[in-house]
């Protein structure tokens, strides 16, 4: 599904080159929950941007579903990002006085969509978010941090998306609120299959993962399961 090998990303050319990731290589199978964690500077924003096609790495290569990723044109990118990735932010990105449907259906919009299946898609994805149906009416300003990101993790699955790319999804949310939507990711990926990268600085948010993938200066420095870690914990 995800295949990276040897990516590097640097910026600034000569005595003023800055290395953000220094030959990354890592897979990724269909139907995973990988954490992408790491303090800042580490080198996971350039990361999240290279595997989300909003950047292209200097050299290295980025396959996604089999297609090398990392060689395509400005245009071409725009396609798989429309197409094949579901994005959600920290900051949700929401039309505050829309209705939680037209939110959701809004990429639909973008990709042609015949306006009776934007609705059903949206509804669908809506009842995969976890969101009640009795909020679906509701304009996103009238909604809960909790329900807005829900919101947009329904958005982020409406185009039936290979790869969820969620990046510090629960930043502007309390402890518990957080715990949900983080929750639902979990939801997403055992009951429905989907495949699903979390970037995150925090190591409680990372551990909802099936693996943490650990970056420090643009370097990988560890790569475990959750299977791993909670033997290695009843071990210790």
């Amino acid at each position: 599904m995800i295949d990276i090998h040897n990516i590097v990303k640097s910026y600034g050319n000569g005595e003023n080159t800055f290395q953000a990731l220094k030959g990354v290589s890592f897979t990724i199978k269909d139907g995973e929950f990988v954490a992408i964690m790491g303090p800042s500077g580490s080198g996971k924003s350039t990361l999240m941007h290279i595997l989300g096609c909003l950047d292209t790495p200097t050299s290295g290569t980025y396959k996604l579903d089999g297609r090398d990723v990392s060689k395509l044109s400005d245009e071409e990118l725009a396609e798989i990002r429309k197409n094949n990735i579901g994005f959600v932010f920290q900051s949700f990105n929401l039309l505050p006085r829309t209705t939680v449907v037209r939110n959701v259906m809004l990429p639909l919009l973008y990709a042609g969509v015949a306006a009776h299946a934007r609705e059903k898609r949206a509804h669908k994805a809506l009842i995969a978010a976890g969101l009640p149906e009795s909020h679906f009416m509701h304009k996103s300003n009238e909604l809960s941090g909790g329900q807005i990101q829900r919101v947009a993790i329904a958005r982020s699955l409406v185009n039936d998306p290979t790869l969820i790319l969620a990046d510090e999804p629960t930043g502007n949310l309390d402890t518990k609120t957080g715990e949900v939507v983080l929750g639902t990711f979990q939801k997403l990926n055992k009951e429905f299959g989907r495949t699903i990268v979390l970037i995150t600085h925090e190591p409680d948010v990372a551990e909802h993962a099936q693996r943490i993938i650990t970056l420090r200066d643009g370097e990988i420095v560890s790569d475990s399961s959750a299977h791993k870690r909670r033997h290695a914990h009843h071990t210790a």
